[in-house]
């Protein structure tokens, strides 16, 4: 059966409700929600029918089973998440502002979130996607190599590898973030980027010249292009079409693109087409950004359908 894994930062997030409000002043905060991109991205894929699994590192405690929960019920594999007894799960706290902007504060270096070690067993074999998100490569450099190691095994052992650049400046800090993606830009056949951070890859001023640098420099055979309010534009070597977005009562971004790629790889392994790829991807972000939490959209295959169908 064909899989998708994936390996990161697993986390809790701490919101505040109220847009606008500052992370240096006192107000109301809920959560803890259960978050961390990867963890998103392999729960949306669990819940789109897929068999998915993570490899991650949590505390003993009830924020780490408050993710842990969430992912075992949402039929996602966890048997390579440890737990580790005298560790902190990481946390994030996140702030939204007017102009849609957002603020983050993570307490994640020296958490168990990013210690997570290669497993001692990985597949002699496998079919399907291994997903690397750009924020956890930035979480910790070990915790950068050991993500590439891993992802180096599992397509020695036939996997594809996507990756989304997800970059997160908080988390980057002075980090030459070239130095840390090419090892996984050179192995990546899925490229799921914002048009800033496409440009940045490629080192160019515009989006097609980007494009095309990225197909000549690395084995990219997809660039699924994300672009917020205007929807997504996919590229392949041979040809070019874009999507819009699906209307609705926007609540909380976080996330969205998390589950866009979620939805996109699952879509490719069931032999669809890229548009139907990108329809499926699109409604399951819309479907996230409809509901306050980073992990809260009500995203299954019919839901998915609906939206698609106007439902």
């Amino acid at each position: 059966m064909k899989e998708i894994w994936t390996m990161g930062e697993i986390l809790v997030e701490i919101m505040r409700p109220r847009v606008g409000s500052s992370l240096k002043a006192p107000d109301v905060f809920l959560g803890p929600f259960p978050s961390g991109a990867p963890a998103i991205f392999i729960d949306t894929a669990a819940r789109l029918g897929c068999k998915a699994g993570i490899i991650g590192c949590v505390g003993d405690d009830n924020f780490g089973r408050c993710v842990l929960d969430r992912l075992r019920n949402d039929g996602v594999d966890i048997e390579n998440v440890t737990v580790d007894k005298g560790g902190t799960t990481a946390c994030a706290f996140v702030t939204y502002y007017e102009d849609g902007s957002r603020e983050f504060i993570y307490h994640l270096s020296n958490t168990p979130a990013v210690n997570a070690k290669m497993p001692q067993l990985l597949p002699k074999s496998f079919t399907g996607y291994f997903h690397i998100m750009g924020c956890s490569l930035m979480a910790s450099p070990h915790f950068c190599d050991e993500i590439i190691k891993t992802a180096q095994m599992y397509k020695a052992a036939g996997a594809s590898i996507s990756f989304d650049p997800n970059v997160r400046p908080e988390l980057l800090g002075s980090g030459d973030i070239h130095k840390i993606i090419n090892p996984v830009m050179e192995m990546c056949e899925v490229l799921f980027p914002g048009a800033g951070e496409l440009m940045m890859i490629a080192g160019k001023n515009s989006v097609e010249e980007a494009v095309q640098c990225v197909f000549t420099r690395y084995p990219v055979k997809i660039i699924a292009l994300k672009l917020g309010a205007d929807g997504c534009a996919v590229y392949t070597r041979e040809r070019v079409f874009t999507k819009g977005v699906y209307k609705i009562e926007a609540k909380d971004p976080t996330g969205a693109g998390d589950c866009f790629d979620a939805a996109f790889l699952c879509s490719l392994l069931e032999d669809r087409t890229l548009e139907e790829c990108a329809e499926i991807a699109s409604a399951a972000a819309a479907l996230n950004t409809a509901a306050f939490g980073p992990m809260e959209g009500n995203i299954n295959r019919a839901s998915v359908w609906n939206m698609i169908n106007g439902r």
